[in-house]
């Protein structure tokens, strides 16, 4: 599993990393920025998943509808354990395994079509712009594959573990690292753009936020960082400097989730947090009354309702303005992988090796799937399939 909390504990008596900075190498003027960025927006096919969470603000919601009974279509076997959540492009699967391997998959029968071996154990999910496939490794190295060609296009190496996924934003690539950084560089190139020094290790995804000009500011592009520092951040896509800085009040491991000017995450303080971008502020708190527990996943957004689970052994749908809980789930097992929303229903996969789907209304069980093995990774929806990887390496394939 993606176990961030014990490398934390391991470095308590280290000295702390410098402080927060940015380095800026380069610039472009806003209003072309922008306009990449909603190209590269536009980019993601209707129908494909090409990135950790679906889409740029990490909402977890699908735009492919899924039969009311999904049955198994097929299964593909890995040589080592899946943690990570596949990417799906034009009819083909990719994914990254623990034995070092991206594999690509047709996604109608499950065969392989082609693999690339990376340094090192591949946990951070990979994404797909352009033709070309993004993921970094154990090692520490972030690779960019061509599709095409099915060779590397270029690597980038940092001093750390790299499990945060990439997003993107116009001709720019971002991820995190476990050297305690925020990656921007050149997709197509590999060129550093900027980098961000945070306190901890970046484990989540970045999200990308687009603010629109209003009394309170100009607009702008960022990018929305949740972090092992226990900090929401707000970074300046254009030049790496930070605008927001938010104390969640304990280390995140999880991505935010952004819809218009709140991001909702939970944390290791037992707490699930919506925050105020336009105020800086934490917007509301909640905590279950009596099983208080860490969250490790992402959250999903549906137009009114927060959904995750924890390691609690439940499910938990809050109102999205105010926090209110709306209803909850006992899995009966700890919940590590992240909500994904199809139409009417939330899929998620638990510890115990369930994956089940929750009708997103009442929080009802309307459907379930026994893998025999536990389950951390997330689910990727295209194309009427709903995709998932287990433990003992098997991505399942359902439609």
């Amino acid at each position: 599993m993606n176990r961030f909390i014990d490398r934390q504990a391991d470095e308590r008596n280290r000295p702390r990393l410098k402080k927060l900075k940015a380095t800026a190498q380069q610039s472009v003027p806003a209003t072309f920025f922008t306009v990449l960025l909603l190209l590269s927006i536009a980019n993601a096919t209707v129908g494909n998943w090409t990135s950790f969470r679906g889409n740029p603000q990490l909402t977890g919601v699908a735009d492919s509808e899924l039969p009311a009974n999904p049955q198994l279509l097929w299964t593909f076997q890995s040589d080592d354990m899946i943690e990570s959540t596949a990417a799906v492009a034009d009819g083909t699967v990719y994914v990254g395994a623990l034995d070092g391997i991206l594999y690509a998959i047709d996604a109608q029968t499950g065969e392989k079509q082609w693999t690339y071996q990376a340094n090192s154990s591949i946990k951070a999910s990979p994404a797909i712009h352009d033709g070309v496939i993004y993921f970094g490794d154990g090692d520490g190295m972030f690779h960019a594959v061509d599709i095409n060609t099915q060779k590397m296009k270029w690597q980038f190496s940092t001093e750390g573990e790299i499990i945060s996924s990439a997003n993107f934003a116009g001709d720019r690539v971002l991820f995190g690292s476990y050297d305690g950084f925020l990656y921007c560089l050149n997709r197509e190139n590999g060129e550093l753009v900027w980098k961000f020094e945070t306190e901890g290790y970046v484990h989540g995804t970045p999200g990308v936020w687009t603010q629109s000009a209003s009394e309170s500011g100009d607009a702008g592009n960022f990018v929305i960082l949740t972090g092992c520092d226990s900090y929401l951040r707000v970074i300046n896509i254009d030049d790496g400097t930070q605008t927001q800085q938010v104390d969640l009040g304990a280390y995140v491991g999880a991505s935010p989730a952004i819809s218009q000017d709140r991001v909702y995450c939970g944390t290791y303080g037992t707490e699930i947090v919506g925050i105020a971008l336009d105020t800086g502020k934490i917007a509301w708190r909640y905590r279950h009354p009596k099983r208080q527990f860490p969250f490790f996943a992402s959250a999903a957004l549906t137009e009114d309702t927060v959904i995750i689970g924890g390691r609690d052994k439940m499910v938990h749908a809050l109102a999205r303005e105010t926090g209110e809980p709306k209803w909850t789930y006992t899995a009966k097992a700890s919940i590590e992988s992240s909500a994904v929303v199809a139409g009417t229903r939330v899929f998620l996969g638990t510890t115990r090796g369930l994956f089940i789907a929750l009708d997103i209304t009442t929080g009802e069980s309307v459907w379930e799937f026994a893998t025999g093995s536990s389950i951390v990774a997330s689910p990727s929806v295209s194309d009427g399939k709903i995709f998932i990887g287990t433990e003992d390496g098997i991505l399942y394939c359902f439609g």
